[in-house]
This record gives C-alpha cells, sequence and structure tokens, in this order.
C-alpha cells in the first residue's frame, strides 16, 4: 500500500504476446493505477512526479517498445534507486515458448512491434528476449505458454496480493508429460516416487485431496524429498525464487510436495503456489 512519499510499485514486462495486457488490465480492475509503455529511462521521473498525487499502489507497464538502444538496461539500475528511496518496487516478468508467441501474432495478424524487414518473426522474438535479459533477472516469472486469460489473471491477482518482502519464493506444480515451465530458478522431478495415478481410488483425485495425501505422507522417501534448502537461498542478494516440483501428470505428487514445501516456508519468506496441470485429466 502506498502511504507517505513512498509508493508500492509492480513494474510489469517481459516478452511482446506474452500477457502484459492482461496483467495491467487485471490490476487496474483490482485498484492499481496503472501507466504502460512508459521509456525505460524515464521511470524514476515519473514515481517522482506522480507519486504525490496518487494514493493506490501504482503499477508501470515496461518493454523493449519503449526505448531504443539499451534503455531498458537501465531498468535494473532504476529498480534499486526506486528501492533505496524507500519504495517498495516488484517486478513481474511474462514470458512464453517461442513457438507459442509466433502463434499468436499469426492469430492475431499483428505484427511483432519489433519486427522490421530485416528480420523473421522467430529472430525477433528471440531477438527481444535478448534484450530483456537483464530485466527477467531481477523479475519473478509467469510462464502465459498453456495459460487462459482467466487464470493468467488469477496467478496476476495472486502475485500483486502477496506482501512486499525480502524474499518472494514460488513453488509451481507441473507434469513433465505437458512441458517444463520457463522462468524456473530450480526443478525438482519427483518421478521417482509412487504414483497415485496407479490406484484407481485415487486417480480421479489431485493432490490437495486427503486420499492423495495420505498415500504420499505415509511414504519415506517423499518425506525425504523435503529438506532444508530455502534458508540458504534467502541469504543471497535475490528477490525472487521460483521452485518448479515437476511429476508425470502435474496433478498428484507435485502438487502434494509443493503445497508441503510452502507449508514449511511459510515463516521464510513471502510463499506463492501455482499448480499449472491440476486440472488436467489423465487416462
Amino acid at each position: 500500500m502506498t502511504t507517505g512519499n513512498t509508493l508500492d510499485i509492480l513494474l510489469v514486462t517481459g516478452q511482446s504476446g506474452a500477457g502484459k495486457s492482461v496483467a495491467l488490465r487485471t490490476l487496474e480492475d483490482n485498484g492499481f493505477y496503472c501507466v504502460d509503455n512508459i521509456p525505460a529511462e524515464l521511470l524514476a521521473d515519473l514515481v517522482l512526479r506522480i507519486g504525490p498525487r496518487i494514493s493506490a499502489p501504482l503499477a508501470i507497464g515496461v518493454d523493449t517498445r519503449s526505448a531504443t538502444g539499451g534503455g531498458i538496461d537501465t531498468l535494473p539500475a532504476q529498480i534499486d534507486g526506486l528501492r533505496a528511496e524507500g519504495h517498495a518496487v516488484r517486478v513481474l516478468f511474462f514470458e512464453a515458448r517461442p513457438e507459442v508467441l509466433a502463434r499468436r501474432f499469426s492469430e492475431t495478424r499483428r505484427p511483432h512491434p519489433m519486427q522490421d524487414a530485416a528480420r523473421t518473426l522467430a529472430e525477433t522474438i528471440a531477438l527481444e528476449r535478448e534484450r530483456l535479459a537483464s530485466v527477467a533477472d531481477v523479475a519473478h516469472h509467469i510462464d502465459s505458454s498453456d495459460a487462459a486469460s482467466a487464470q493468467l489473471a488469477a496467478w496476476v491477482r495472486d502475485f500483486a496480493g502477496t506482501p512486499t518482502g525480502h524474499f518472494n519464493v514460488l513453488f509451481q506444480s507441473f507434469g513433465f508429460k505437458h512441458g517444463t515451465p520457463l522462468g524456473m530458478d530450480l526443478v525438482f522431478d519427483v518421478r521417482c516416487l509412487k504414483n497415485p495415478h496407479y490406484d484407481p481410488a485415487l486417480r480421479p483425485q489431485s493432490g490437495r485431496d486427503a486420499g492423495v495425501a495420505a498415500f504420499l505422507a505415509a511414504d519415506p522417501t517423499v518425506q525425504a524429498m523435503r529438506r532444508n534448502w530455502l534458508p540458504r537461498y534467502r541469504d543471497e542478494p535475490r528477490s525472487y525464487l521460483t521452485v518448479g516440483i515437476g511429476c508425470t501428470g502435474g496433478r498428484h505428487r507435485s502438487v502434494w510436495l509443493a503445497e508441503q514445501l510452502a507449508q514449511d516456508c511459510a515463516e521464510l519468506a513471502a510463499v506463492q503456489i501455482r499448480h499449472r496441470d491440476i486440472e488436467r485429466i489423465s487416462k
């Protein structure tokens, strides 16, 4: 929440076509004062000028369309400067697999904002990702590749409602059969654990249901997966840690373990949980 002369600032950035517009609409509907397509090098000046005029949290859309040359590369230093002034700054980075972005531009028949006659669409997507690398390193990632608009909006609301803190951790469950999500700092493969999918009574359930929970909690191998590694990352100079927990289908083992790790870490960090494939029904 904005207080006094300091602001709660959420920067929305990432790849074109990955969901930034959905994010800004969602944030505006949830009480944020939103400004889109600000030149990266003017961020600090915008905050200085607009801060005294608003009482709502501030969401700012910044991407490679905002500037030429190295403008976007100034963003990490400006973020550090705003934090030094007492502002609470979070960064939300949207991304998607290259083939998904290419399909979206094809379906909408809109050109990529960076594309020109000298590059193909695939080359343009790769170039934009390269230019955004310095920003991606200091951001919380959302992979929109397989997310519907409603699911994407829910993830944005979840992140926006998480208290601002020094250390923010996301546990995301997923199924390897549906692809590994982008932007993970750590990925744990839990396919080595006993699979509730092969119990007909447990197959329709998910890792949030009591039957699956009891099945997994009774296995000592599962308990051995819950290790005390998080404090080491908390002590590093980072704001976000994104942890992927993957099983075969993304409904049983990964869901349960992500929930358990979130409970274990609740006192160490601001924790989020995201279950990408929990609604997919495997036969």
